[in-house]
């Protein structure tokens, strides 16, 4: 597979666009120090990658604190993912600082407890339900067109506080059928803001194998904007119990998964782990849309001759009078933008996994309680899958040399059982979004406020995404 794609990304013609190279961080030297490792890893996820990460088929890293694997061999990445999932349980070490905030929901469970889970959710997002949650998302689009409006005078705007505030109001408009200009809304929108910047993901059980009970070290900010959330989710959960309860309840994402019963137990989810669920919907459901959006929109602005043909396209297909459940599966550009940004930028940047047992690794030894990487920041960039992974290309899905590399090393809503629920939603909100935008504005770049690529929670620009518009 290596010799064969290398041989054909010499062979075939350079990518028009490739003078204007999206933006990409530095790698760091390939050895640093504990200190310096502890401070980049706090700074930045990618911050700690060398650049043979996108050469490798695998590398083993040791720290002071723990030894992990990263797999980039397509044949890996599926057996850890899709035929051995069991085996490679999710690991909480990173994202032990969001637990305060997500308490046992999908996000964090393994076992039978996410089974359970998964069970009850995954019949809210079939794929014929999308239709249904579509008039909310339109809605969502529409408002957050006038929002900008007042904006649109060619002055610099970070769009990813607007992309934000636009996917959370997808998020409360089809999980519980209210705005987020609602008054309960806005205060989870403020409190999302201000939780992200106390920087959650960075506590002692990121670093050191601690069992469960003991506590952690956490910011106090972190602790206060988590408690704030539930504060908030809590009272929206008992709300919709009671409606339910009295049979007013909306016909929305809330009440189905509220009152679907797991069809082994034949019990709902409590009111407790309902608030669970509905803290990783709102955080990843808007904190992902978010980023994909915002770095959409970057995108267009650095190449707007790819701009120009999506706004074209939405004037063609969206008509904002008439709500159409075919206009989103015609936004074939659209779509082939927002997958090419996902690529690029994947929300996610990395999937951490836990054997459970030794394994063997491309001949080498794996041990028990190792740390398991599976990295689409590393996948979608892959110097030996994909032609020109630096390139913006969206043409590259039409070929079959793209749909290949697509196969192979394409995971932004992870693969297998763990795919996200939500993907089939998230695939259809996106190009609609962006559509929306552009048909309403033209984005262009800020000189001097160019982005670069950091990991927290989602792969957000270091200091946002300051971009002009003007309307069309």
């Amino acid at each position: 597979m290596k010799d064969a794609a290398a041989d054909r990304a010499t062979e075939a013609p350079q990518c028009p666009f490739a003078h204007r190279r999206p933006v990409k961080p530095a790698p760091r030297p390939e050895r640093v120090g504990p200190r310096d490792f502890f401070r980049l890893i706090r700074q930045d996820i990618l911050a700690v990658q060398p650049a043979r990460m996108f050469r490798a088929w695998m590398a083993e890293f040791h720290s002071p604190f723990f030894t992990s694997f990263l797999c980039n061999d397509p044949d890996l990445v599926d057996l850890i993912l899709t035929r051995r999932p069991e085996d490679f349980p999710k690991s909480l070490r990173l994202f032990e600082g969001l637990t305060p905030l997500l308490g046992h929901s999908i996000f964090i469970t393994n076992g039978p407890e996410w089974e359970r889970q998964r069970r009850i959710i995954d019949p809210a997002f079939d794929g014929g339900r999308t239709k249904d949650v579509l008039p909310a998302m339109w809605d969502a689009a529409l408002s957050g067109v006038e929002r900008l409006k007042p904006l649109a005078d060619g002055r610099p705007v970070d769009v990813e506080g607007q992309a934000s505030h636009i996917a959370l109001d997808v998020i409360f408009r089809t999980l519980f059928s209210i705005p987020v200009e609602n008054a309960t809304a806005n205060a989870v929108f403020d409190a999302f803001r201000a939780h992200q910047a106390s920087r959650p993901m960075v506590n002692t059980g990121t670093l050191f194998s601690l069992p469960r009970w003991l506590p952690r070290l956490r910011f106090g900010a972190t602790a206060k904007t988590a408690k704030q959330i539930r504060g908030f989710i809590s009272a929206l959960v008992e709300a919709r119990a009671a409606e339910i309860a009295a049979g007013t309840a909306p016909d929305d994402l809330a009440t189905r998964i509220m009152s679907t019963p797991d069809p082994e137990d034949g019990k709902c989810f409590s009111p407790g782990e309902m608030v669970d669920q509905v803290g990783i919907f709102l955080l990843a459901g808007h904190e992902t849309g978010a980023a994909a959006l915002a770095w959409s929109l970057y995108l267009m602005a650095l190449y707007p001759e790819w701009q120009d043909k999506l706004a074209e396209e939405a004037e063609t297909v969206i008509d904002v009078e008439k709500i159409y459940a075919s206009s989103v599966p015609r936004l074939k550009l659209a779509r082939a933008v927002f997958r090419e940004s996902m690529r690029l930028y994947p929300p996610v940047p990395m999937y951490l996994r836990e054997t459970v047992q030794e394994e063997t690794f491309r001949g080498r030894k794996v041990p028990k309680g190792a740390l398991v990487v599976v990295s689409p920041w590393h996948l979608h960039r892959h110097e030996r899958i994909w032609k020109d992974p630096d390139d913006f290309d969206p043409t590259r899905w039409d070929t079959p040399e793209g749909r290949e590399s697509s196969r192979l090393a394409y995971v932004p809503f992870s693969a297998g059982p763990r795919v996200c629920p939500g993907a089939g939603f998230a695939m259809a909100e996106g190009p609609l979004l962006l559509a929306m935008m552009l048909k309403h504005f033209r984005v262009a770049l800020v000189p001097g406020r160019e982005p670069m690529p950091v990991a927290q929670l989602t792969v957000r620009g270091r200091d946002g995404i300051w971009l002009s518009l003007t309307p069309r």
